[in-house]
């Protein structure tokens, strides 16, 4: 956009005190650039163009004279209407006009002071997550990092949309303002924080964005339930001993009544009776002996439990996977859905109960394909903890972002309670709705906007922001893990009929960059030679560090595949628990 304080337009017709419309006198003016008009009793006053029309004298029989290749002169003139955000008054609060404009005033482009002032744009770079540029300005975004683990976030785009590059990018800030993380890592894409950004596609946008290559390696562990897969990552173990009743209910799925109820309190009894310390198999060796039929479902969901091989003799404590500064990652890869759903389950039961106590300090939970793990029709195993975290959490310092390409299977009642959120590209309807109808301060015709986001651009709205706003997304300081997988390789510049291309890097191995030896890592730890600096204030309206991935056209109809989804999850349920449902 023009430089600050350039007239664009002139105030014209009819004029309200939500918005007006503008003669536009500069052609470069875009749809969601920010202007500011003078206002009688209030001062500048912020606005956002809206609807841009470029209104001609051409008319069908001069249309038609173009067509036979007849030079034909043509008159046009620009036109907008221009949204009033507000001011802000003596005591910072944000104010409206409360009379219209005058027809004449003239709108020019908005300053910086202004913008940052009614938009609530922070400044506090001690306190703040730098995610990107305000779209159409050189103005750097900041988000209240307080605010953001207070009051929770969600991201969500489509498949391919950049969300996971997104994710990225919030977690580095965490990092580097020292907050603790714990992520929930499904598909093993986040490890790629360890190393720095060795892209080159992704390395011109650096100097633009104020960022160098840097990996986080020493802030980073990585646990998992089965390190036979995931090779580099410590064990994740859960305490199999003295459970008690809550504990199985939450860990099994069981109803909290019924004849099962009594079964299992009737053994932990008796085991506290006889020794200080009782293990997962002691109590299934109980319960066999119980007379009462409906014991056989319990002791299948035991055996079921202790065969997963998440309980051992050296359990992760919740103060392993939250220390001051550190971001543990959860890799959840090549492990089943049931004993993911197990995992979770777990693991925030823990953190959830460590901060109520104090014994942990305040954190940020990062849950990806949260749909998976919360879903709106059906249950998952870890849907009510994850709904306690989502209602109750901030009260105790635990922040939670859930991330998802898959609004509408999301529980609404987690994505509600999400303060703050960062919407990428989203075209399925289903999804649109869901998110119109779950988030605050979206306003009328945002789902355009959303269906119409270019890659590499985000709407962000809530938390200390006064209005949503479009931000393009920094490049990332980390190697991104979550492209897709090519299946196809372009023929490489003069290599042999039928040699193999240059490979991307394994999502395990993530220190290989895309066409580079593994051995080329080191150079940026040596002094590798720092990205060419550009300036901030230039702007790529066609191009992104985030690259738009392949997509399926499978998800338009929601309703037969969530039904589905609902009897797939009662199915696993039955299987663990055959007798369950008769007892």
């Amino acid at each position: 956009m023009e430089s600050a304080g350039k007239q664009v337009g002139v105030v014209f017709g009819t004029i309200g005190t939500t918005n007006f419309k503008i003669a536009i006198t500069d052609p470069t003016v875009k749809r969601n650039d920010y202007v500011q008009a003078r206002h009688e009793e209030c001062g500048f006053v912020l606005g956002q163009v809206g609807e841009v029309q470029r209104e001609t004298d051409l008319t069908i029989a001069n249309a038609q004279r173009i067509s036979t290749g007849e030079q034909v002169t043509v008159g046009e003139q620009f036109s907008g209407v221009v949204n009033i955000i507000g001011f802000r008054d003596e005591n910072n609060v944000l104010q409206v006009p409360r009379t219209p404009f005058k027809a004449g005033d003239s709108v020019s482009v908005a300053e910086e002071k202004l913008i940052r002032g009614v938009l609530g744009l922070k400044t506090d770079i001690e306190t703040g997550a730098y995610i990107g540029m305000l779209k159409g300005h050189p103005i750097r975004v900041y988000l209240d990092i307080n605010n953001l683990v207070q009051k929770h976030v969600s991201i969500l785009a489509k498949t391919g949309g950049g969300k996971s590059y997104m994710v990225g990018v919030f977690i580095e800030e965490l990092l580097k303002r020292m907050v603790p993380v714990v992520v929930i890592d499904p598909h093993g894409e986040y490890s790629s924080l360890m190393h720095p950004n060795l892209n080159e596609r992704d390395q011109k946008f650096m100097g633009r964005f104020g960022v160098r290559p840097r990996g986080y390696a020493e802030q980073i562990v990585e646990f998992s339930p089965d390190t036979t897969i995931n090779t580099f990552s410590l064990p994740l173990k859960f305490d199999e001993t003295n459970l008690d009743v809550k504990d199985i209910l939450d860990l099994t799925g069981m109803k909290s009544s019924g004849p099962h109820v009594g079964i299992i309190q009737h053994a932990v009894k008796s085991l506290k009776e006889i020794a200080e310390d009782y293990s997962l198999h002691d109590l299934i060796q109980v319960i066999r002996e119980d007379k009462n039929a409906a014991k056989w479902a319990i002791v299948n969901s035991l055996e079921y439990l202790e065969g997963t091989g998440l309980f051992g003799e050296a359990p992760t404590r919740p103060s392993d996977l939250v220390k001051e500064g550190k971001t543990a990652i959860v890799n959840l890869k090549g492990i089943s859905p049931d004993i993911q759903e197990l995992v979770v389950t777990r693991v925030l039961k823990k953190l959830f109960e460590g901060r109520k106590l104090g014994k942990i300090p305040a954190l940020m939970v990062v849950i990806e394909e949260a749909h998976n793990f919360c879903p709106q029709v059906g249950q998952a195993l870890c849907s009510g903890v994850l709904k306690t975290v989502a209602s109750e959490g901030r009260k105790f310092g635990l922040g939670l972002c859930v991330v998802t390409q898959r609004p509408a299977k999301i529980d609404k009642n987690v994505l509600s309670q999400c303060n703050t959120q960062m919407i990428l590209k989203v075209t399925n309807p289903n999804d649109l709705k869901a998110i119109t109808q779950s988030i605050e301060g979206l306003v009328p015709g945002m789902d355009e906007d959303i269906q119409r986001l270019p890659i590499g651009v985000a709407i962000v709205s809530g938390g200390s922001l006064t209005s949503p706003i479009q931000v393009e997304i920094r490049v990332r300081e980390t190697q991104h893990g979550g492209t897709s997988v090519d299946i196809l390789q372009k023929k490489q510049a003069g290599a042999a009929p039928g040699a193999p291309s240059v490979l991307p890097a394994a999502p395990d191995m993530p220190g290989a960059p895309q066409g580079v030896e593994p051995a080329a890592e080191a150079a940026p730890a040596t002094g590798a030679a720092a990205p060419k600096e550009v300036s901030p204030s230039t702007v790529f309206d066609n191009e992104s560090p985030i690259v738009e991935e392949q997509e399926t056209d499978l998800d338009y109809d929601d309703s037969e595949v969530e039904t589905d989804e609902s009897t797939e999850s009662e199915r696993k349920k039955k299987d663990r628990d055959p007798e369950l449902e008769d007892g």
